[in-house]
């Protein structure tokens, strides 16, 4: 029709006479001033008037996940096929665990991940040796191999449903202190299990760990040609005895260790909170309660100096009240209320979270009273905290996992959060 129309709108004379190519190209210079146009009967020709033209933008690709064992290949041949390295040389490995980019948790899926990698290496990419992670490997000097994978959701929504994983992986030279690799992928879903490992799972605190976060921002916030953030290579060594003292505590081997965790802190300087957890979680299977607690007071104390502490109460489902789990509620109140006590903050705010899922007007109402509970029982230990400390109750709407499956693996999107504030005036 378009065509039809413009042939209308030519004069009649021009219909009849087919004109020659060299007049055709004239006419098109007209626009550019480079040339005049006349008709074959040598009557000019008037240009016509420019056409207003609107031009859409294409659509976005849409943003896909592949089926997990692709997606992990895929990151790791990005990986390993563009490593800013001379070429015909052979490069020892070691691999830093994996962790959840969000939490720093290590679950089933990032252990499972690791081991899949180590074949693969193995398989597909032999000028790469993976190498013990131990201070003993590390201090050769080799390629630290780090990653995280996290749950994302596809639209980009912070306040969604984690519909798929995020994986990042990056390679560290520590001979020079640069990252010379990165790959990612997203993967679907299926088949992950996210369960924390017993390490994470038993540990009932989370706080904002500096040398944990030096860890994610080193996969997640760097490029090829980066320096590797002090705050994860300077601690890179002690990350090795952390990691083996981890290791016994997953294998229920507890005296071992707790010797471990020990060992390390022989230097002051690695006096982390994951250690302290260590501590705590070792000597209370072993039945030493009050070390236990002293070690348990120190990561609370690490939280509020830091500005935030979470802590994994397990309650009644639906209800305000503590399940019946045997976890020490009393001694971990009793310690979180010595040490806000102590300190000067003139307020703090204890704010429930609920998982996702559910109506969220009813989120937040249970995740008010659970807070409003916790805020009551400091309060029993510690009267001074009456005019101190508030509740609120935010429902799931700052999930950390938000992958909706009310099991092991979101516990910290239940968690009760401590935050030290400037008012307690509402």
């Amino acid at each position: 029709m378009a065509q039809i129309s413009r042939l209308q709108s030519t004069p009649h004379s021009l219909r009849r006479t087919a004109w020659p190519a060299w007049q055709w190209l004239g006419c098109g210079l007209v626009a550019l001033g480079l040339a005049g146009c006349t008709s074959p009967e040598g009557t000019a020709e008037k240009p016509a008037a420019p056409v207003a033209t609107t031009t859409v933008a294409p659509a976005p690709a849409p943003v896909v996940a592949l089926p997990y064992a692709d997606a992990v290949q895929l990151a790791a041949r990005d990986l390993f096929t563009k490593a800013d390295l001379p070429a015909g040389a052979t490069y020892n490995v070691v691999i830093d665990p994996l962790v959840d980019g969000t939490t720093g948790v290590q679950s089933v899926a990032t252990a499972a991940l690791e081991k899949q990698l180590v074949g693969m290496v193995k398989s597909t990419y032999p000028q790469y040796e993976i190498k013990r992670f131990s201070a003993t490997n590390v201090a050769s000097l080799p390629l630290v191999f780090i990653g995280t994978f996290t749950p994302i959701n596809l639209q980009g929504k912070a306040d969604a449903e984690r519909d798929a994983y995020r994986i990042c992986f990056a390679l560290a030279d520590l001979k020079t202190g640069k990252i010379v690799s990165k790959g990612f992928a997203r993967s679907q879903t299926g088949g992950v299990d996210n369960t924390p490992i017993p390490y994470f799972q038993d540990s009932p605190l989370w706080v904002n760990d500096k040398v944990v976060d030096g860890y994610i921002k080193t996969c997640q916030g760097s490029k090829i040609g980066d320096a590797v953030p002090p705050a994860y290579l300077d601690r890179i060594v002690a990350a090795t005895a952390i990691d083996e003292a981890m290791n016994a505590y997953n294998d229920k081997k507890y005296r071992e260790a707790l010797a471990l965790y020990n060992a390390v802190l022989r230097n002051p300087a690695n006096d982390q909170p994951r250690v302290q957890a260590g501590l705590y979680l070792t000597q209370l299977k072993l039945g030493q309660r009050t070390a236990a607690m002293r070690a348990f007071g120190k990561v609370v104390q690490y939280g509020l100096d830091n500005d935030r502490l979470a802590v994994k109460f397990n309650f009644r489902p639906a209800g305000t009240g503590f399940a019946a789990d045997g976890a020490p509620y009393e001694l971990w109140l009793r310690e979180i209320a010595r040490v806000a006590a102590a300190k000067p903050t003139p307020c703090f705010e204890v704010a429930g979270h609920t998982s996702r899922g559910g109506a969220e007007q009813l989120n937040e109402s249970v995740s008010l009273q659970r807070a409003e509970y916790v805020r009551q029982r400091m309060v029993v230990e510690k009267k001074e905290l009456a005019k101190r400390v508030i509740s609120s109750g935010l429902g799931s709407r700052q999930a950390m996992v938000g992958t909706a499956h009310n099991d092991a693996s979101d516990a910290l999107d239940r968690r009760i959060e401590f935050k030290p504030g400037t008012s307690c005036s509402s």
